[in-house]
């Protein structure tokens, strides 16, 4: 059976799948029901499989004969999103697949089993890993500090990729930072609560607090070069439950983003000397908590495998449907796999390779609004919104071709020399 032939075999099961994904999402750290499901789909493939690394991670791993280890991870975990799609497979409750997690599990799950029919086609291990809490930026380093490597063995290159708004039967790549770098914070600012009437006789947090979020405006607009890349969004601010009361308290939830590592510790730093300073210019009685909630590198793909990848997908679906994609201010924890998560795996050398692979449908991109690519992209629903809505029965069936094309690419040939 021919590659086209197999993939039309899978696609009634794929689809089974990933409609069943979709309509059971789990948020980050309680994707249990979802990882038995691709857990299972792997063994049913051949993989010997591996449960409960690092949470809820699921790794397959399958070998044929001696060559190199590709490793292709997608994600278990859902967004905090009540869906607006109106889809009739969309999830009925207060979470959702509003980032496409469930399309790269699909695609890899019909990835792992097209390879796993063609033994013939490649040498070397194939691991499939299915990762959990990649959007809390805590899967990738929990399974690496689990041993995931020690496992399934040091992987010479590790792909993914990621849905985005772009027309399916598309792929893009980029030869710089796919995703940003980012540092969460948790801040709690200590104030002395009173009566409302009396404000000479409290600290108001609420006004400190506030001036930290007008302060850390500069840092953008003053300390970051015009030529860098940075973000600092103030995402949550809690204080007080009354308005005739001074509270003790106020919590700030803040994500510093830069496309680079220097400015990233530039502007994380900032955060910081700030929040300091705005709680000393106050008079607050106690030091503010500032805690590091979690962080990522910056993703940089190998430029040489990239190359060979994007070749692939020029062959798979003609130049006219593989595109360049800027650096984006997105964050993700895939960079530990490689080098930056030597400190986890102990292992350096690991090449990257990444891509965003187009999810709207053929009708959906030609009703959006606009002639050009970049008017269609501002007016369609983007990855987090409520009304995220792949288009399955063309996206996954790219997402497939595109996984496997890559894998074959950075999997030995039969033939080759050892």
């Amino acid at each position: 059976m021919d590659a086209s032939a197999a993939l039309a075999d899978l696609l009634r099961p794929l689809t089974t799948l990933y409609l069943d994904l979709h309509r059971h999402p789990e948020l980050s750290g309680e994707e249990a029901r979802t990882a038995g499901q691709f857990a299972d789909w792997l063994a049913a493939a051949g993989y010997a499989t591996g449960r409960g690394i690092g949470g809820h991670g699921v790794a397959g791993v399958l070998r044929s004969g001696d060559g190199p280890t590709v490793l292709l991870r997608a994600e278990l975990d859902a967004l905090p999103v009540r869906e607006t799609t109106g889809l009739p497979y969309a999830s009925q409750g207060t979470a959702a697949h509003a980032c496409g997690h469930d399309l790269h599990l699909a695609a890899a799950a019909g990835a792992a089993s097209l390879l796993a029919r063609s033994p013939d086609t490649w040498r070397g291990t194939l691991v499939v890993v299915g990762q959990p809490a990649e959007e809390t930026l805590e899967g990738a380093r929990a399974m690496l500090a689990d041993g995931l490597y020690e496992r399934v063995g040091r992987p010479d290159a590790v792909l993914a990729q990621h849905a985005a708004p772009l027309p399916a039967g598309m792929v893009a790549h980029g030869y710089g930072p796919m995703t940003a770098g980012s540092v969460t914070y948790r801040v709690v600012v200590h104030g002395r609560g009173g009566h409302a009437g009396a404000p000479q006789l409290t600290v108001d947090p609420v006004v400190t607090a506030a001036h930290v979020v007008t302060r850390l405006q500069t840092v953008v607009a003053r300390e970051a070069a015009p030529s860098e890349q940075v973000a600092v969004t103030v995402g949550a601010f809690h204080a007080g439950d009354r308005a005739n009361i001074v509270p003790e308290r106020a919590e700030l939830d803040i994500t510093v983003r830069a496309a680079g590592d220097a400015a990233l510790a530039r502007a994380a730093a900032a955060v910081e000397r700030i929040v300091r300073a705005e709680c000393a210019a106050s008079g607050c009685p106690r030091e503010p908590e500032v805690v590091r909630v979690c962080e990522s590198p910056v993703t940089h793909p190998d430029p040489a495998t990239t190359g060979a990848v994007r070749e692939a997908h020029v062959r798979e679906f003609g130049a006219e449907r593989v595109a360049m994609w800027p650096p984006s201010l997105a964050t993700e924890d895939f960079a530990l796999f490689g080098d930056a998560g030597r400190a986890l795996h102990g292992a350096q050398g690991i090449r990257l390779a990444y891509w965003m692979l187009g999810v709207i449908g053929p009708g959906a991109w030609a009703a959006a609004p606009g002639r050009a690519a970049a008017q269609k992209l501002a007016a369609l629903p983007a990855n987090h919104a409520p009304d995220f809505a792949p288009d399955a029965r063309t996206a996954l069936p790219a997402g497939v071709r595109a996984l496997t094309a890559a894998a074959l690419t950075c999997l030995g040939r039969p033939g080759d020399a050892l």
